[in-house]
């Protein structure tokens, strides 16, 4: 089918279907094929790739990725888009859409089943209401995934790809960054979708590291160390940890000291190669003291 990504092309195949959006599923359809275009190329699509995309809305995106990869796998919740997905990627014989919850679906399993042989891709304009345990799903499960190009909400791009002791610096920059490399591409203003969201948007790019550059005593220690640490952003942090979860006090003193890391400083400024030194510390520390 001819261009999807204007508002003309949008609004035709909307009202033909007699389609309403539904704001809980967070459905605002790319309508800027400038956009659309540094999306595709930010992904860098050859055409031995496998891509998924979460959320197809008409198929704007999903049209572009299919003249480009080997295979497209697109999972929509919303059954209603099923008809005009038929009629939008009827020229495409490569791919293959799943009426299905990214959030509940067996995406290991259907990875599997798709991509047995080699990494996939992610490419999507992300449901903003869920975009981190969408992001989470595919960095902490075991999926064989090279990179994720995705538009999400401005502020979360900034969060997922900002340094230490910046204002959006916190957990969710740890966690991903843990994973992989991340970087903001692009830019969307409001004025880019139909309808218009509330939030101005940004286009991220996450590859996956090889490497991660750090070893982890005890992985979920480790998380709950960086969330225990962000937990009370003006707080020094050996205050934040001390007051979080079942941390004690004095196995913390130990553990910085240990590390080198200034207890008055805070979690903001501390980067994941200390994360990491902290956290295995306090698990050598636990394990040398009794029901610690």
């Amino acid at each position: 089918m001819s261009n999807l990504a204007t508002h003309t092309a949008t609004k035709a195949i909307v009202e033909k279907y007699g389609f309403n959006f539904t704001k809980s599923l967070g459905q605002n359809f790319l309508v800027d094929g400038n956009i659309l275009r540094k999306i595709v190329d930010g992904a860098d699509i050859g055409s031995d790739d496998i891509v998924f995309e979460i959320g197809t809305g008409i198929g704007t995106l999903t049209s572009e990725l299919a003249r480009r990869a080997k295979k497209v796998v697109a999972i929509e919740i919303d059954s209603r888009l099923i008809p005009i997905l038929s009629e939008t990627l009827s020229e495409f014989d490569n791919v293959e859409i799943i009426n299905q919850d990214i959030l509940k679906v067996d995406l290991p399993a259907l990875v599997r089943e798709h991509s047995p042989d080699q990494k996939i891709k992610v490419v999507a304009n992300l449901p903003y209401y869920i975009t981190t345990p969408i992001i989470m799903r595919f960095l902490e499960e075991g999926i064989a995934l090279s990179s994720m190009v995705i538009m999400i909400q401005k502020e979360v791009a900034d969060r997922i790809a900002a340094k230490p002791s910046t204002k959006a610096y916190g957990s969710l920059s740890v966690a991903i960054q843990y994973y992989a490399d991340s970087r903001i591409i692009a830019k969307a203003p409001k004025g880019a979708f139909v309808p218009p969201p509330n939030v101005d948007s940004s286009v991220l790019r996450i590859d996956v590291k090889q490497d991660k550059g750090v070893e982890l005593m005890d992985s979920d220690l480790f998380f709950e160390v960086v969330k225990g640490s962000f937990s009370k952003r003006r707080k020094t942090i050996l205050n934040s940890l001390s007051t979080y979860g079942d941390f004690e006090k004095e196995i913390i003193e130990k553990a910085l000291e240990a590390s080198g890391i200034d207890p008055k400083r805070r979690g903001e400024t501390l980067t994941i190669l200390e994360f990491a030194s902290l956290s295995n510390q306090i698990y050598c520390l636990r394990r040398e003291t009794p029901n610690k």
